[in-house]
């Protein structure tokens, strides 16, 4: 089909329907990274508790990460940081709790696939690059895509240095957790054209920036 892409297919799916389809490719990323373990092997003393690697280094990344996210939507171009919408898509209109566990999700499933499973691997850049890769949207969006990359090789810094898987999937939830919330909350845009949204009786309409 002529012109037929992601970007399509998603305008097709509903709120719900999106936020189904993520947490179906999250449980595939899980499996993914489990199989790769325990053919590879893993080291259960890379997921242990450490209160300062955790707290200090992993919620301290997502605190820096955060705000420079944020600088970058106060300088940037909005066309830059365009990603058509699925972020507020996902997180708008969703209670907070909703935002925690879908957060949560993410942060584990992904980190223990590209961290836990593929970067012991593949190495650091292979597996930064990857991460970008796999997040499709962001391949025609040079600075969406390089950010992907360099927050994919903080991760995995943070994974190498540490040796402790709790410490990148921290600060990968918190930095997903608090940008989520500010999206939900309409404090953060990540559109600059117009896109279908729901109402709450179910139909759709054209929101604008």
């Amino acid at each position: 089909m002529k012109n037929w892409d992601q970007a399509q297919l998603i305008r097709q799916m509903s709120d719900r329907e999106l936020r189904t389809n993520i947490y179906f490719s999250q449980f595939l990323f899980f499996a993914a990274g489990t199989a790769i373990m325990w053919f590879a092997g893993f080291d259960l003393h890379r997921f242990r508790w450490e209160s300062f690697n955790i707290i200090i280094l992993g919620a301290g990344t997502a605190l820096a990460v955060v705000i420079i996210n944020l600088l970058l939507h106060k300088w940037m171009p909005k066309r830059s940081l365009d990603d058509g919408g699925i972020n507020e898509r996902i997180f708008r209109s969703v209670p907070v709790w909703h935002i925690a566990v879908l957060t949560a999700v993410i942060s584990f499933s992904e980190e223990w696939l590209f961290r836990g499973a593929v970067q012991p691997l593949l190495g650091l850049s292979l597996t930064s690059i990857l991460f970008a890769v796999l997040h499709v949207r962001y391949i025609k969006k040079p600075v969406l895509f390089s950010a992907a990359v360099l927050l994919s090789f903080l991760l995995g810094y943070l994974y190498q240095y540490t040796e402790n898987l709790l410490v990148p999937m921290t600060a990968h939830f918190f930095i997903d957790f608090f940008l989520g919330l500010l999206i939900s909350k309409g404090w953060l845009t990540t559109h600059s054209k117009s896109y279908p949204i729901e109402d709450n009786g179910g139909g759709t309409h054209e929101e604008h920036e």
